[in-house]
Formats: C-alpha cells, structure tokens, sequence
C-alpha cells in the first residue's frame, strides 16, 4: 500500500465546496477531466491527447515537498457533489507574488465553482502574497469574468504557449493587489 504523503497545505472553505489538497485518489476523476480537449485547449501545460501517466506525474509533483505550487480540488461530497469538481492552484513566483489557476470540470460549468473557488483561495491568501496575478486566453471570456468578480484587474493582452493547441494563443492578464 502507498502511503499518502503528509502535505501541510490548509483546507480551504467555499460555500458549496471544500478547497482540499489533492490525494493519489484522485488520479482517475482527475484523469478523465484532463483528457477532455476543452480542459487541456483552455491550460497551458495539459497535454491533449493526455499521455499515460501524466495523471500520476501532475499528482506527484503537486505532493512533493519542494513543489513551488499548491494545488487544491474543489471537493463537494460533504455536501452531495461529485468528489472532484475541478482543481485550483497558485504557485509561488518572486517578490512576493503568487499565479492563480484553475478549471472546472466540464459538466460543472456555468455554476459559479469556479468563482467560488478562486473567492475562497483570494481570501485565505495562504501564501501571503502582496500581488496574485492570473492569465486567461481570450478565446475564454467566461474566465476573464471569473476573475473580475473576484476583484482582479485587467493588466493588457498577452501571449502564453498552450501545449494542447501547439501554439501561442492570445491572452489577458490580471492582477489583485492584496495588501
């Protein structure tokens, strides 16, 4: 049996959903969703078609003591959902500043999880950021809106590499200033 490392990443409250740190479990829900062309095409670093074992890798790295990236699963069976409803991180970047990201699993769109999850990590701050900043592709107004309910703010137009879509994919940026 594998035992499950120990990750001292807090959990995480939104109203219908706890923000909770990802488990070796999770690898087949998280699996399925990331082969989903409409998940991987809206990242930057998910493969599509997604390659065997790069469930588990992602998995890995996301446990390991060294990671400079916390990512939580929005996980709603206390209250009757599905276990793994999509997944949100922020990684460490200097000065201070954190990247948040997230998706939701397609079945769940349109619901407000993905508001409530970036909502929730906005305001536990856990890595004490002085600034969050975020990108979306601009073929993904629902993701810009996201992050403008929850208070960020249009920085410009960018570019990022999408590994799903072989190619750079225009892009808006965003910060939040927190203190």
């Amino acid at each position: 049996m594998i035992q499950e490392p120990i990750v001292v990443q807090p959990a995480l409250a939104a109203e219908r959903f706890v923000l909770r740190a990802l488990r070796r479990s999770d690898a087949g829900l998280i699996a399925m969703y990331m082969a989903d062309k409409r998940i991987a095409e809206g990242s930057r670093a998910i493969p599509n078609p997604l390659p065997p074992g790069a469930t588990e890798a992602f998995i890995t790295r996301a446990l390991s003591e060294g990671r400079d990236t916390d990512v939580w699963v929005m996980d709603g069976s206390e209250r009757g959902h599905a276990e793994v409803l999509g997944l949100v991180s922020l990684t460490h970047m200097e000065r201070e500043q954190s990247e948040i990201t997230y998706w939701v699993a397609p079945a769940f769109w349109n619901t407000g999880y993905a508001s409530e999850a970036v909502r929730a990590v906005v305001e536990a701050n856990p890595h004490r950021s002085r600034t969050l900043f975020a990108e979306v592709f601009q073929d993904n107004p629902g993701s810009a809106r996201v992050l403008t309910n929850c208070g960020f703010e249009y920085l410009g137009d960018a570019e990022a590499f999408s590994v799903a879509r072989g190619a750079t994919v225009p892009t808006w940026t965003y910060l939040r200033k927190m203190a």
